[in-house]
């Protein structure tokens, strides 16, 4: 349905001139607020918008959705006050139940209150789900979607948990990116209370709430046009002066009126989030949609998901039409209500379609998602009210990918499609049509797993990549926070910075990755394939697996070490790294991070560790090309440098952001190059052995940290 038809009837106890107000219009050439451009992760975006929008929040710590809460708290006890001018309220409970009980209770006083969980979390909630919903309290909750505990603890990405909260009667909108969590932050809150039902805001746990990507943060006044005072939407259920029951028991002769009456509730609330949807889009000229196409006009093949997966699809959807295959991505935003009708008429005309899931039901006739499309088919089919008339249901292949936040790539984009194409354009061999209807992609489970053939390169054209290697407490997530912060908010680039989490990797191995682009938006969310820079903060680094593989020709590879003069570091370098950075042009940059550090960090010596990273980030600015690509001097450059790291560290006081400024300044002076001559001075039968040593070494992609 396009959004400029949409209408919808103004909710219950609206003013005239604030149904007015929510009457949608077509976008403008120019929106009225267009945002406020900066960088976030996905925990930032949603606070941003929360402490300005909310009056308060119950909430209790669990990963990956914790600096939700701490953020938030954070604001209200620095006395930050919403756009109405009103103090924040923070309820921290004795558990998840609890806290969602407190937002109940917060609610039914007619207050505009905010939740953030995941995992465990949500589902020891479940109970007070059903209540909140039941009673018509239009909260929002924002999840970090976590894998659930149950062969073993996992708290990083996966579906399972909002899918074991599916039936409790909320709404459900789910991120694949930082901008959509901000937005539909707001859109689900209006949708919320214009039709009296809550909603989870979902975005991946760490894949999006901990990745910095560029976002538009909505401006005061747009929140305050869109969303309307909180008095004027929120009735006081708890309100002495006009009492209301609420919460009663009802035997046999009562109960079931009371459910199927909340039916008039929930046939508004399509038309409400539709409504929503498009009053957004006048405002800000940023679009939803309960489903969104990429390349579905002409597709004979579909690939359909939730989440950041879905716009690792879209990423790849170029490069798999240039491999000669006609395909199309339909991204689901809206869970529930489910749009059955919707779905049905973006796919209907496919000859397959493959929908990868972030969870695994073996005992359900099919995955979640899946058996929701099948069904939504199979009304067609029968003709029922609202669905579009069909005369076949295209093949349906069910997949599952990314449990637990493994890597879901493009060059598994590929092998999903490949399986369900019933020809092959000469790029594979035989086509394998009819091809596995259930598969699994990144693991091996029997006859199930589909074999990746490529990881191809589908990042922007004129993309920088960086893959960090470095040990787990040495700060180089913060670096890589604050380099993208740079580049984003100094330099104006597009960025992408997320990092290898995981509590158990403090003193460990660990990844960072991040891309840098001067135009385009960055749609993959896995780990990178392709880089131009590699920095290794621990010299054995060397030792546990290949850093090189994916170094791009003429990248550039910078060592921590103490050894500080070029021919005896050049020495240490293992055989086969001297092959490769030989042969494809690599140049090689080293300084002692330590030893800077140690000389900058005069506040706290068990910062030391920590300073590594920020020595880094000097380095990265000096061999990399962005300085001299906007024509800035040293000082310019480092004025900029300091807004970022105000913005990490300014809590800390003016003699740290001093130090950091000088370690970032050594970083940048002291990184020395070893000379292109002495490395191509290398005797040829050390290079020869070292070939021999990269065939055997370097084609195994997966040597990096994991």
């Amino acid at each position: 349905m396009p959004l400029q038809s949409v209408t919808s009837s103004p909710p219950v106890g609206d003013s005239p001139e604030v149904a007015q107000r929510r009457t949608p219009t077509s976008t403008p050439t120019r929106p009225k607020y267009p945002g406020i451009p900066s960088t976030a992760d996905g925990t930032a975006a949603i606070v941003y918008v929360d402490v300005r929008s909310t009056q308060g929040s119950s909430a209790y710590p669990i990963t990956s959705s914790t600096q939700m809460g701490v953020q938030y708290q954070a604001h209200v006890a620095d006395g930050f006050k919403n756009v109405w001018g009103q103090n924040l309220q923070w309820m921290e409970m004795e558990s998840e139940h609890s806290s969602a009980t407190g937002c109940e209770g917060f609610a039914l006083a007619g207050g505009r209150v905010a939740n953030f969980t995941s995992g465990q979390g949500l589902i020891l909630m479940k109970e007070v789900l059903y209540t909140i919903s039941g009673k018509r309290l239009p909260c929002v909750f924002h999840i970090a979607a976590r894998a659930l505990t149950s062969h073993s603890l996992n708290v990083h990405a996966g579906h399972d948990d909002v899918m074991g909260v599916a039936d409790v009667g909320w709404g459900m909108l789910f991120a694949k990116n930082v901008q959509d969590a901000a937005d539909l932050a707001m859109i689900s809150r209006r949708t919320a209370e214009a039709s009296l039902t809550p909603f989870l805001n979902i975005q991946d746990g760490f894949l999006t709430t901990h990745t910095i990507e560029n976002v538009l943060f909505p401006e005061d006044d747009l929140i305050r046009e869109y969303l309307g005072h909180p008095e004027h939407h929120i009735q006081k259920v708890f309100d002495p002066e006009n009492p209301l029951m609420s919460g009663v028991v009802q035997n046999q002769d009562s109960y079931m009126t009371g459910k199927i009456a909340q039916r008039i509730f929930y046939d508004r609330v399509k038309g409400c989030l539709l409504e929503s949807m498009a009053e957004f889009a006048r405002l800000t000229g940023r679009e939803y949609d309960l489903v969104q196409s990429v390349a579905m006009d002409d597709a004979d093949y579909a690939i359909v998901s939730l989440g950041s997966t879905s716009e690792t699809a879209m990423a790849t959807v170029e490069h798999m039409r240039a491999l000669g295959y006609r395909v199309g991505v339909v991204d689901v935003t809206a869970f529930r209500p489910f749009p059955g009708p919707e779905l049905v008429e973006a796919l209907k005309n496919v000859k397959a379609v493959s929908v990868i899931e972030r969870l695994d039901v073996p005992l359900a006739i099919d995955n979640p998602l899946t058996a929701e499309i099948e069904s939504a088919f199979a009304k067609s089919m029968m003709n029922a009210e609202g669905y579009p008339t069909i005369e076949r249901i295209p093949r349906i292949y069910s997949g599952v990918a990314g449990l637990g936040s493994r890597d879901v790539t493009p060059g598994q984009m590929i092998a999903c499609l490949r399986n369900m194409a019933d020809h092959d354009p000469g790029h594979n061999g035989k086509s394998p049509w009819p091809g596995k209807r259930f598969f699994v992609l990144g693991v091996d489970y029997k006859d199930a797993t589909l074999s990746v053939d490529e990881e191809p390169d589908v990042r922007p054209a004129g993309s920088f990549s960086i893959r960090g290697h470095s040990v787990g407490g040495f700060g180089s997530v913060t670096t890589n926070k604050v380099i993208a912060k740079c580049l984003g908010d100094i330099f104006g680039f597009s960025v992408q910075a997320s990092p290898k989490y995981g509590s158990e990797k403090k003193g460990l191995p660990t990844n960072t990755y991040l891309t840098i682009t001067k135009s385009g938006k960055i749609q993959t969310h896995a780990e990178l394939q392709q880089v131009e820079f590699v920095p290794l903060m621990d010299p054995n680094t060397w030792n546990m697996g290949n850093p090189l593989v994916g170094l791009q020709d003429n990248g550039a590879v910078f060592q921590h070490t103490d050894i500080e003069e070029s021919e005896w570091l050049w020495d240490t370098i293992p055989t086969w790294a001297k092959y490769f950075m030989v042969d494809n042009g690599v140049r090689l940059y080293a300084v002692d991070t330590i030893r800077i550090a140690r000389e900058c960090c005069r506040a706290d010596d068990s910062l030391i560790q920590r300073f590594q990273g920020i020595v880094l980030l000097g380095v990265f600015l000096k061999i990399t090309p962005f300085k001299n690509d906007l024509g800035m001097n040293d000082e310019e450059l480092f004025e900029r440098v300091e807004t970022p790291l105000r913005y990490y560290f300014g809590k800390r006081g003016d003699r740290v952001i001093a130090d950091n400024m000088n370690a970032v300044r050594k970083g940048f002076q002291e990184v020395f190059e070893v000379p292109r001559s002495l490395m191509e001075a290398t005797p040829a039968d050390v290079l020869e052995t070292g070939k021999a040593e990269w065939d055997a070494k370097g084609k195994d992609t997966n040597a990096f940290f994991i």
